[in-house]
């Protein structure tokens, strides 16, 4: 039953302010720059109101890689052009989403997603065409898996997929795999591809022989596929497309009556199995939002509808294409999810002159009981990314086993790891120092990847150029909300 822009009208004229504030990692009610109610000005070294606040100021680090808080220490796990899988090639290039498994005897196994375009041999490090393990041997993306010990030492790598294109957030499932998203909508014969693109792949760490003769699910449709989560009550899947002219979309699929979620099953759907939706939202009052920028507010709260795909596997229009105006809402460089509180987090990097109303992020969160979206974040936009200090462009995200969420910083200039708390503080956790510019003009690339270990005692994130995967430790705590 469709929830009606009357009913939604009604129940929030009802509900009032708990209806805008429903949600629970609570996150977010404000943050640096976000419009909303103001929080307490955070000084350079992190601490607000005079008082403590998360681990204090980012101390330079000598050997130009990691800025981390007193106390903190990194060790690379992989590094392209100088680690090795276990066949002997480099650890490949452009490393970006990725998930943690619990692995035998307390190891942790990462599923490692390289951000890869277009044929190999525009890559000095592609993904290397393993045996068995390749869908279209002209693309250069896949994954990789890293084996990570107790100790925090590299066991070893491996290729976990190869023959894809343009893996980037992707995102794990409740039965223990992990989901690759290609961000791309390549049809075979364009840049040199023999198969089509815009795929989602299952991989599975703890088995290798799981993804032989990788099988995309087309079921999940074919676009530019940035991250997907899964609903471990209902089975719906929600995806982020990051793509623009025109902005793109939000999706949810609903699997067929019957079907039973686990390992391998999302490739024995049919092609056309299951229902792929895109969100129709309006506001309290019953109007219809064209783009998700239009929110100014943290709080703002919209209902939504799911207005099913004509053709997922966009055979001769994108998928993005095939609505007419006025039958969904879009939103600009939807990236990141993470699954938490019953609901989904969804990331919105930016929005500029493409987008009714510009800003440098939105988080929000999904709530499917009650269907509707709720704004946590809002950044302005940043006046000055060159300077150190103010957030920007969230891209990945996660849920911090002490609270909050983590967020990697994918704007322009400096780039951050930086937790957001359940009282809506933003907090520095880690400033990537590794210059891929030169000295007149500094070039930092993204963070990727941010997810703790199974444990909880260890934060795996990446640089994506070169290519680093870091594990950082130290002493996490739950940091305590503002009194």
């Amino acid at each position: 039953m469709p929830l009606t822009r009357r009913n939604f009208a009604k129940r929030s004229a009802l509900t009032g302010a708990s209806v805008a504030l429903a949600g629970s990692v609570g996150v977010l009610a404000t943050a640096p720059g976000a419009i909303g109610e103001e929080a307490p000005d955070a000084g350079p070294d992190g601490h607000a109101d005079g008082h403590a606040f998360g681990y204090g100021p980012l101390l330079p680090d000598p050997d130009g890689i990691l800025a981390l808080p007193a106390g903190f220490s990194y060790r690379i796990i992989t590094r392209t052009g100088v680690t090795t899988l276990e066949s002997g090639e480099s650890t490949p290039s452009n490393h970006d989403g990725t998930g943690t498994f619990a692995g035998h005897r307390g190891t942790t196994l990462l599923v490692n997603n390289h951000e890869l375009k277009g044929p190999r041999a525009d890559w000095p490090h592609p993904v290397p065409l393993a045996d068995g393990l390749v869908y279209d041997p002209a693309a250069a993306g896949g994954c990789t898996v890293v084996e990570v010990a107790k100790d925090g030492t590299p066991v070893g790598e491996w290729v976990g997929i190869a023959g894809t294109s343009t893996n980037c957030a992707g995102g794990t499932t409740p039965w223990g795999t992990w989901l690759t998203c290609e961000e791309n909508e390549d049809k075979a014969g364009r840049h040199g591809m023999t198969k089509d693109h815009g795929y989602v792949f299952e991989v599975d760490p703890h088995d290798r022989k799981a993804g032989r003769d990788p099988k995309p699910v087309k079921a999940l449709g074919r676009y530019a596929h940035e991250a997907v989560v899964v609903d471990p009550r209902r089975g719906h899947l929600y995806l982020t497309e990051d793509a623009s002219g025109p902005n793109g979309l939000l999706y949810r699929w609903t699997p067929p009556k019957g079907f039973e979620h686990g390992r391998g099953k999302l490739r024995t759907l049919a092609d056309d199995a299951g229902v792929l939706a895109a969100p129709k939202c309006f506001d309290s009052g019953g109007r219809y939002v064209d783009d998700l920028s239009r929110a100014t507010k943290v709080g703002t709260v919209y209902g939504v509808d799911w207005i099913e795909v004509p053709d997922r596997d966009a055979r001769t229009v994108s998928v993005r294409n095939q609505f007419a105006e006025g039958e969904i809402t879009r939103a600009r460089k939807l990236e990141g999810m993470w699954w938490a509180d019953g609901g989904t987090y969804v990331v919105s990097s930016f929005a500029r002159e493409e987008s009714p109303v510009q800003h440098d992020g939105q988080v929000w969160f999904y709530d499917p009981r009650r269907r509707t979206l709720t704004l946590k974040v809002r950044f302005g936009v940043n006046p000055d990314p060159d300077k150190d200090g103010a957030f920007d462009g969230p891209d990945n995200i996660s849920v911090s086993p002490y609270g909050g969420l983590i967020i990697a910083e994918d704007g322009e200039g400096v780039q951050h790891l930086f937790g957001a708390t359940e009282d809506g503080r933003t907090y520095p956790v880690a400033r990537n120092e590794l210059n891929i510019g030169t000295a007149d003009k500094p070039e930092f690339s993204e963070f990727t990847g941010p997810v703790f270990s199974p444990d909880g005692r260890t934060l795996f994130a990446n640089i994506q150029e070169p290519g680093i995967m870091l594990a950082i430790t130290g002493p996490w705590k739950r940091i305590r909300r503002q009194r």
